[in-house]
């Protein structure tokens, strides 16, 4: 396991900002060439890594993967965490909804009750207004902590569906008549209790699957209503 643990860390080092040479892999991993060559070529079949003129190439779903395998190896999470980019998260949060049939949009800021706030991904397929709140992990991360930040994230929500649809015309569900938004917690792993105050916390490798069963089980999440005039 530490072996794999290894390269799968430099992985996630080296192609943080693009495709990486297998010779540089092999250098950071500290590892045999015929071993990491061997591995790679592994991973290569799992489809996690595409390997082009001696360069590993690893999309951004990829290297979601990398990273929670690498977690199962024995890798430390937080340290893990730390070679992800936020973006990483946003675009597999907005890539689940999109497959779903959801319009997203990333950053949104917008202004409420005298203050700005900002949602990290936002997701609209009628009746349900998905927001998703993108965690990365850090030590001392309890129930207690993760509660808090569900609490931070139900605000937002409330703020944003309280300002529709002044503030985001361009959002599909500023023209609808009524609207159910969600707010979700992505996280790198999975997480117990997998709710807080029935905010589900969502590790990225279970969120197409909780995409695609939400709107059936919308009723057992909290979610807030809301019914626009304008219409």
């Amino acid at each position: 396991m530490s072996i794999e643990k290894n390269l799968l860390i430099s992985l996630l080092k080296l192609t943080e900002k693009g495709a990486a040479s297998q010779e540089s892999v092999n250098i950071d991993s500290r590892l045999p060439v015929s071993l990491t060559s061997s591995l790679l070529r592994k991973m290569q079949n799992e489809n996690l890594i595409l390997i082009k003129d001696r360069m590993v190439e690893v999309n951004t779903e990829s290297r979601l993967k990398l990273a929670v395998k690498a977690i199962g190896s024995g890798a430390d999470v937080e340290c893990i965490s730390a070679l992800l980019r936020w973006q990483e998260f946003e675009a597999m949060a907005a890539l689940a909804l999109e497959l779903n049939g959801y319009f997203t949009v990333k950053n949104v800021w917008f202004k409420n009750l005298g203050r700005r706030w900002e949602i990290d991904v936002v997701g609209c397929r009628k009746p349900l207004v998905v927001c998703v709140d993108c965690k990365h992990w850090h030590h001392g991360m309890h129930t207690s902590t993760l509660n808090k930040i569900a609490n931070r994230q139900a605000d937002r929500v409330t703020a944003f569906a309280d300002s529709l649809p002044i503030i985001a015309r361009d959002f599909p569900c500023a023209q609808w008549s009524k609207a159910k938004f969600v707010p979700v917690i992505l996280s790198l792993v999975p997480f117990s209790p997998k709710f807080c105050d029935d905010i589900p916390v969502v590790s990225v490798l279970q969120l197409q699957d909780f995409i695609t069963q939400l709107p059936l089980n919308v009723k057992l999440l909290k979610y807030f209503s809301r019914e626009f005039s304008h219409l």
